[in-house]
This record gives C-alpha cells, structure tokens and sequence, in this order.
C-alpha cells in the first residue's frame, strides 16, 4: 500500500523548501539549534524543569529527547529498553527533530499514528526504526520498511497518515517542551525522580553509566 503523508507546508516556506517531498517543513524550521550529539557528552543547560518529573503513581521514570535518524539515539536505544525493563520504570519518549534530517520527520508521525492503535505498537515502530535505521536514507526508503512493519504486525495503513496534521502538532509540542526545558542534542536522557533525597532529575550524560545511574536514583528516592 502507498503512504501518502498530507502535512500541509505553510505559506513562508520557499519554494525550493518543497524539493523536501513529503516533509513537515514547519518542523524542520521549529529548532534551529538542534543537533545529534557526534562529539564529547554534553550537559543540558536546564532553563525549566518543572516537565522533568515521573507520571503520576510512579517515583522513578526515564525521559528520552530523540530523533529516529540520529545514530547516537539508535546505539542507545538498547540500553534503554533493557533499562526500562529490568527496572520497571517508565520511559517517557519525546521527539526532538533535527533539521535537515531527510525522513525522520515522517517517521516520527507514523510512530504517532501507530500510538493510536497501541502504545506498544507505537514504540514497537520506534524501535524497529531504530534497529533498521543503517538501511534507511530516503523517505521512500522509510515507506517501504514501514510497510514491512505494518504487514508484520497485522496494522492496515491509510492512504493518508496525518490528514489533519494531528500527529504533526503532537510531535511540535514535544519539540516545544524540549526546548523549554533547554534541550539543544539528541539523545538527551534523563532520570527523574520524586520523594526521597534524589534529586528530581539527574542528567545520563554519559551513557554508559545509564545503569548506575537509575541505581543511585532509586537508592537515594528510596531514603526517608
């Protein structure tokens, strides 16, 4: 089945902006500073941290700023999942674009449209992505494994996937709330916690120290 992707592109958006096919151009301009993080870890200058706390009924929880194209999120993405269920914490997942990225856009609307049909579904599509990103470089190349996921999971595709551009203002206002958090590189992946003497958000700047970190998080958000 053929994805047709009808996010509409607005007016200020130069001509030459539509050789993009099938992008949600407003995304791609919404965060001029973003950038995958290639070089030594960085810590994020938090600016407002009052989003940076677990779900409701939970003390301790993960929160991820990622793009589906960004390298460093896929090597990482393992980790988190193995994190997320030896610990049984939630793992809250935020898209945070980077510009100039060719088909992550669209993906991280599929992942929306699959969220509506499950939540499992929908990071099920995350991870898969994740896993075949090397095999990924056009958006075409993104329809195909797309439809290889769907026909594996039983999911119909419609022909049109964001119609009224739902999916894409849901994945705006995650970029929003990275960046008013001060989110500015992808991964950026915090520990979050609330009760307790742990701090109420702990920055995993270096990722290889994710275990160790949730570790201390809930040694300290377990103390009275």
């Amino acid at each position: 089945m053929q994805l047709s992707f009808t996010v509409p592109f607005p007016k200020r958006i130069k001509p030459g902006r539509l050789a993009l096919a099938l992008l949600p151009a407003l995304l791609l301009l919404a965060v001029p500073a973003a950038r995958a993080q290639f070089s030594a870890p960085e810590t994020t200058q938090v600016r407002d941290a009052s989003a940076l706390k677990p779900p409701a009924g939970h003390n301790v929880a993960i929160i991820e700023f990622y793009d589906l194209q960004c390298p460093l999120c896929a090597q990482t993405n393992a980790s988190l999942i193995a994190a997320a269920n030896k610990y049984k914490i939630p793992w809250m997942r935020h898209d945070f674009l980077i510009p100039g990225h060719n088909w992550s856009p669209q993906a991280a609307i599929i992942a929306r449209f699959f969220d509506t049909r499950s939540e499992k579904l929908g990071n099920d599509y995350r991870d898969y992505i994740f896993a075949n990103q090397t095999s990924i470089e056009t958006p075409v190349d993104l329809r195909t494994w797309t439809q290889k996921f769907a026909q594996a999971h039983g999911a119909a595709l419609p022909f049109a996937i964001d119609p009224m551009g739902k999916f894409d203002a849901e994945v705006q206002a995650d970029i929003n709330l990275g960046r008013r958090i001060g989110v500015d590189h992808t991964p950026t992946i915090f520990i979050v916690a609330s009760g307790g003497h742990a701090p109420s958000y702990t920055e995993v700047v270096d990722r290889s120290r994710l275990f160790q970190t949730i570790d201390q998080v809930l040694a300290e958000a377990s103390r009275r």
